[in-house]
């Protein structure tokens, strides 16, 4: 099992990166996320799960412990795949996603292409006693703006991963829908 790897990406796709250790190209799958900030010059250090299938050895990475960990938790429910759960992480950081877990917010992860209703409330039922919630994420303080935020981005003809990925990097503090739009706004008229 491979579990993690150093070196440098030679290659960037929207779903993979090709990353160069000692001469040897490894193709990894990664969020959207992970592969943006991931710089092209630089050695970086991932940490990784390989899925062997009967046609194909995939390597998935990730940044950082945690991502990992939740990756492995989220394949581990039954029909639950590797795509579906990367999918899952590109839909939103795992902070945010555990909160949906922990409110019991199935409705925020059928967002996902594949997830279905039934998916995402067994990923609610089955996530929700084993996951460890920081009082941000359990549920206390209403997270429901960023759901509004996303679909008046996309009103506003934003797709998708452009309006995920400004409300990313929203200040946390900001929890009116108005106002996040708002920032978000300006980040996406940066790009």
């Amino acid at each position: 099992m491979i579990s993690q790897l150093f070196g440098t990406i030679i290659h960037k796709d929207e779903r993979y990166m090709v990353l160069d250790v000692n001469g040897v190209g490894y193709k990894v799958f990664a969020s959207g996320d992970t592969i943006d900030k991931s710089p092209v010059t630089e050695p970086i250090r991932i940490w990784t799960h390989m899925v062997v299938r009967e046609d194909a050895l995939d390597l998935y990475g990730f940044p950082s412990k945690e991502d990992i960990e939740f990756f492995e938790m989220l394949i581990g429910i039954s029909g639950i795949g590797p795509k579906s759960a990367l999918s899952i992480l590109n839909l939103a950081t795992i902070p945010t996603l555990k909160k949906a877990i922990a409110t019991a917010d199935s409705g925020y992860l059928t967002k996902v292409s594949g997830i279905g209703k039934k998916n995402a409330e067994k990923i609610v039922l089955e996530l929700k006693d084993k996951l460890v919630f920081t009082t941000e994420e359990d549920g206390s303080a209403s997270r429901s703006y960023e759901g509004d935020s996303l679909e008046a981005l996309k009103a506003l003809g934003y797709n998708e991963r452009e309006a995920r990925d400004a409300l990313k990097k929203v200040p946390k503090e900001i929890t009116d829908t108005s106002e996040c739009v708002k920032q978000a706004l300006k980040i996406l008229s940066k790009n």
